[in-house]
């Protein structure tokens, strides 16, 4: 899911980079941004979306201004992914474009513990395995750079100039990213390393951010590291990724991920890096690679060289091991090979860290997703019926679309035997989505339940549920009250405290007789039933009641209708009325009743699917709310 950056409308905090003479802002922006790994991606949209104003208005003049925009992606890219790895906290971004035309960014993080570290230390790259490369692709692209620090937070600045900032190997290349191989597409040549290592490293960096920023599936990930590394950067390479049973088994992890410039030489180089697997620790303790430093280090370290697996032109050669880190937990290992006797330039060595460093963050944060969607959807199972009961004389089709399926719907059914010759079904939308709507969800359900099999008539179970309701609230809000004294009064933060719990429910009874069903029913809040005639005839079969969990002391009645033979009842959640297809709804002009009075003559299950299908159709695209439906038909 991607992150929504958090527009605050609050007074501008001081400015840390130096004013210079006549340089107040011409437009100037800020926003606040999670510590997730979504983080650089939504930074890169916000300038771009500024940059595309500032032209608009004749702020930007057309020579320069790209290298410009260009630039100012590159350094905030740097700049917040440097602040989400290190420090992990909410992430304030300050922009503005001064009089001079120069570009400044300010990004203030919650953890002054660490400092950035000064690339003109002259120390190599990988000795700074804390603080990858520094911030040396701003200190490239900035006129001038540096860092405030003021009581719980750090802040680190750049200034761009005016127009960009002159590369001296050479114009910039295009920024375009229409793949993983664009970004990489020619094979490396002796001597050629240094003439791309200047601006289109820094453009390959920030767009290879962007793309594994989108992915949520670390199988993909791991194919993509490949495609961006190879051939651009080395001749092959491979990615082993693990987990905590790996950790604790000690093996080498999932099989290796390899890519080779040469296709045919893919299978005997896997084969040769199969036998000798890097592994978090061996019978030693700790991996070759890793013997002289410290675990949970990103390397670079050598690795040996496959040489039998690369056919005569790959008998030697220089392979290098990158350990992928993220929240301070290894999840694989990168290792990167090139052929002859060259070997890596330090430039290489030190961007494929930085490449490295963002791999490990898209793989946690896919695993991350993964691990929310599992949960979920093991959560939601549990929310619905593991099957439908059957009922003599009915026959039913049921519908259940969430939109989100990544978290626990909002929209929950049900139909069950209550004892006594009676089933009920119920068709229920909870307030919201996510643990709030499953916590609702998990109390409604079996509730209803059980007081339908006690005996409690229609009317009766929506009374009781609808003061269970409440009671649950007043106790949530009495334990957040001393959950509040305990930690001294602190201010309760939006989305901290307890959440109010609607819920809106169609419950209903059915009794088959000989000559039909009878059906006794009551709506809380929710869409009102219809019932369908052979003929075609449509009409309501319930009228209008509030909420459950809103009113005290609130009285609910049902009514009772006969199905005979042929009539449908359609149940659904708003997720089909509010369907929406511009500003019109799909149930605007009674457009539900008018759809289900086409499907005269059809069985349960086609109309389910007839209606499901207009719904669809109706919005063009995919729908933005759960949607769920349940037809009852008398035989």
């Amino acid at each position: 899911m991607a992150a929504i950056p958090t527009q605050r409308e609050t007074e501008p905090r001081a400015c840390d980079a130096p004013a210079h003479d006549g340089a107040g802002p011409r437009a100037r922006g800020r926003a606040t941004l999670p510590g997730s790994p979504l983080a650089p991606g939504s930074a890169r949209v916000l300038l771009r979306a500024a940059f595309a104003e500032w032209a608009d208005q004749g702020l930007t003049g057309s020579e320069g201004s790209t290298r410009l925009a260009d630039d100012a992606m590159a350094v905030v890219s740097e700049l917040v992914t440097n602040a989400v790895v290190h420090a992990g906290t909410e992430v304030e971004i300050d922009w503005r474009l001064e009089r001079t035309g120069a570009f400044v960014v300010e990004v203030c993080d919650h953890h002054p513990a660490r400092a950035p570290r000064d690339p003109a230390g002259g120390e190599a790259p990988y000795d700074i395995p804390d603080h990858g490369r520094g911030l040396r692709m701003v200190a490239t692209l900035a006129e001038s750079w540096g860092v405030t620090y003021r009581a719980g937070t750090k802040t680190v600045w750049a200034r761009l100039p005016a127009g960009g900032k002159e590369d001296p190997d050479g114009p910039a290349p295009d920024h375009t990213l229409e793949a993983a191989e664009a970004l990489a597409p020619h094979p490396p040549r002796p001597g050629a390393d240094r003439d791309w290592l200047g601006r289109g490293a820094l453009s390959f960096l920030a767009e290879a951010s962007d793309l594994l920023a989108g992915q949520l599936d670390e199988t993909l990930v791991t194919a993509l590291t490949g495609q961006l590394i190879v051939p651009r950067l080395a001749d092959w390479c491979a990615v082993w990724l693990e987990d905590e049973a790996t950790l604790r088994g000690g093996d080498g992890g999932a099989p290796a991920r390899v890519w080779h410039t040469t296709e045919s030489r893919i299978e005997e180089l896997s084969r040769a890096l199969e036998k000798d697997p890097p592994c978090p620790r061996d019978g030693m303790g700790v991996p070759p690679f890793e013997r002289s430093r410290e675990w949970g280090r990103s390397g670079p370290e050598p690795y040996p060289w496959p040489g039998d697996a690369l056919g005569p032109q790959g008998a030697h050669g220089t392979s290098l091991a990158y350990r992928l880190i993220a929240g301070g937990r290894p999840l694989g290992t990168l290792v990167i090979g090139r052929c002859g006797l060259e070997g890596f330039p330090d430039e290489v060595t030190g961007l494929v860290e930085d490449l490295g460093r963002r791999v490990a963050l898209a793989i946690g944060a896919a695993r991350q997703y993964a691990r929310q969607v599992t949960i979920s959807a093991v959560l939601q199972r549990g929310l619905l019926p593991g099957a439908v009961a059957e009922i003599p004389g009915v026959s039913s089709a049921l519908v259940y679309e969430p939109c989100d399926k990544g978290g626990p719907s909002g929209d929950f059914y049900d139909l069950f035997p209550a004892g006594d010759g009676r089933w009920c079904f119920a068709v229920g939308d909870v307030q919201g989505k996510g643990p709030e709507a499953a916590v609702v969800i998990g109390l409604a359900r079996p509730w209803l339940r059980l007081l339908a099999r006690e005996g409690y008539r229609v009317a009766d179970v929506l009374d009781r549920l609808n003061q269970l309701l409440l009671d649950d609230a007043t106790e949530a809000a009495d334990a957040a009250a001393r959950a509040l004294v305990a930690v001294g009064g602190r201010p309760v933060v939006a989305g901290e405290g307890p959440q109010t719990r609607f819920l809106s429910l169609l419950y209903g009874e059915l009794t088959p007789h000989d000559g039909g069903v009878r059906c006794t029913l009551a709506s809380a809040g929710h869409p009102l039933p219809l019932l369908l005639r052979p003929d075609g005839e449509v009409r309501t079969a319930a009228r209008p009641q509030t909420l459950l969990g809103v009113v005290e002391d609130e009285t609910y009645t049902s009514e009772t209708v006969e199905l005979g033979p042929g009539d449908s009842l359609l149940c659904v959640t708003d997720g089909v009325t509010e369907r929406r297809s511009g500003t019109r709804q799909f149930d605007d002009g009674d457009g539900l009743a008018q759809a289900l009075s086409g499907c005269a003559g059809l069985s349960a299950e086609l109309i389910a699917e007839r209606i499901r299908r207009l719904v669809h159709d109706f919005g063009g695209g995919l729908p933005e709310d759960d949607l769920a439906l349940l037809v009852l038909q008398a035989g």
